[in-house]
C-alpha cells in the first residue's frame, strides 16, 4: 500500500525559510519521480517541483525557481521541497505526490502559512 507523509510545515515570517519532508513507502521509492504540488485557498492545485528517479527537476513557476529546490534521498525514501524566501502568496497546503501505474497517489498536505 503506497503512504506518502508530509511534515514540516508551520507558521512562518516573509523572508523565512522551511523544509518539507514527504515520506514514501510501499513501492520501490528510487525508480519513481516526485512531485510537490501547493493549493492556496480558492485556487486550484498547481507543480511546485518535480524530481526524477535519478536527480532530474523541474521546477514550476518563475516565482518559485530560485526560491524553491527539491531534493530526495533514495536511502531514507524522502523527497523533500526546500522553501527560502517565503512571501505571503506563498501560503498554501503542500502535498506530495507520485504517479504508480497511472494511479496518481497523495499525501494529506502540510500546511505553510507565511505571515508576519
Amino acid at each position: 500500500q503506497v503512504q506518502l507523509v508530509e511534515s514540516g510545515g508551520g507558521l512562518v515570517q516573509p523572508g523565512g525559510s522551511l523544509r518539507l519532508s514527504c515520506a514514501a513507502s510501499g513501492f520501490p521509492f528510487s525508480s519513481y519521480a516526485m512531485y510537490w504540488y501547493r493549493q492556496a485557498p480558492g485556487k486550484e492545485r498547481e507543480l511546485v517541483a518535480m524530481i526524477t528517479g535519478t536527480g532530474g527537476i523541474l521546477t514550476g513557476t518563475d516565482s518559485m525557481r530560485g526560491r524553491f529546490t527539491i531534493s530526495r534521498d533514495n536511502a531514507k525514501n524522502t523527497v523533500y521541497l526546500h522553501l527560502n524566501s517565503l512571501k505571503p502568496e506563498d501560503t498554501a497546503v503542500y502535498y506530495c505526490n507520485c504517479r504508480i501505474l497511472g494511479r496518481s497517489e497523495w499525501g494529506q498536505g502540510t500546511q505553510v502559512t507565511v505571515s508576519s
